[in-house]
């Protein structure tokens, strides 16, 4: 008898899987991408995917939140032109899970607010599209002269931003320390000095991961982040302050702008933070 060997056949429910439902240009345009982690189009807009309910799950895991990594594999479901979010830069990481959440769940989110006028609690409807137009990029061409050097700073990659995380975990640790009457004066002093050594370096590590390159009097160009990290803890205070000042600035041109509302009460327009949580941003109906 003739062997026969059957094709895999194709799954009749293949057209029906999730489909790009927006395309979205990135604010740093594929700039500051590390070769290799994204796959631009050529029409510079990538395409977004609807979450699955797998995606959804993922971003209600607190322990996954914290350390960032159910943000990465939600990016890389939903976005298959990044291929490693990790290291996408900062400016791109808001606007892409709102563009995320646009494809899964529409432009309109549910914003509660309390009217600072009369008390009333309110409930809002914010555009998404809106938010997401609105975003603007810092322009990262300013360079800093500081002691005959120029330094050039850069987005921080996704990475180095989750290090927020750690921060606030370790300031609430040293709060804790001074707090703590149970311990001896030795044991405080110990604990706050390992606390204060960590958010130093991640300090560091921060300034670092945001700087491109520091350029030299003759026209060297240092990029290796060995030497530059050298260099911020050997530098001069001031330099620290002005380039952790610059970098405020930036986060400021490029964080979310407050929505302005109106109570439907008492008429009163006041302003308020988009809530960026993402286990809240991401649930359904909000």
């Amino acid at each position: 008898m003739e062997n026969s060997k059957k094709d895999i056949s194709v799954n009749p429910l293949a057209k029906h899987f999730r489909q790009a439902s927006i395309h979205m240009k990135l604010p740093s345009n594929g700039k500051f991408w590390p070769e290799n982690t994204l796959d631009m189009p050529i029409t510079n807009q990538i395409p977004i995917l609807p979450m699955t309910a797998k995606d959804e799950i993922i971003l209600r895991t607190p322990d996954a939140l914290m350390n960032g990594s159910s943000v990465v594999e939600v990016i890389h479901s939903c976005c298959p032109a990044i291929k490693d979010a990790w290291k996408m830069p900062s400016i791109d990481v808001d606007p892409v899970l709102i563009a995320i959440r646009i494809a899964s769940y529409g432009h309109e989110m549910n914003i509660d607010t309390k009217c600072p006028m009369c008390s009333e609690d309110n409930t809002h409807v914010v555009d998404l599209r809106v938010v997401l137009s609105n975003i603007v990029a810092p322009d990262y061409e300013k360079k800093i002269s500081v002691d005959g050097l120029l330094i050039k700073l850069k987005p921080q990659a996704f990475f180095g931003v989750n290090r927020q995380n750690i921060i606030a975990f370790e300031e609430e640790r040293l709060m804790g320390a001074f707090n703590d009457d149970s311990l001896s004066k030795e044991e405080k002093s110990v604990k706050i000095a390992k606390s204060m050594d960590i958010l130093v370096n991640i300090g560091i590590d921060t300034v670092a991961g945001s700087t491109d390159y520091i350029e030299t009097s003759d026209g060297i160009k240092v990029e290796s982040t060995e030497h530059i990290v050298d260099f911020y803890k050997n530098a001069n205070g001031a330099i620290m302050r002005s380039i952790q000042d610059l970098l405020g600035e930036y986060n400021t041109i490029g964080k979310l702008k407050p929505q302005k509302v109106a109570c439907l009460p008492c008429k009163a327009e006041y302003e308020v933070p988009l809530d960026f949580d993402y286990s809240n941003f991401f649930a359904v109906g909000s």
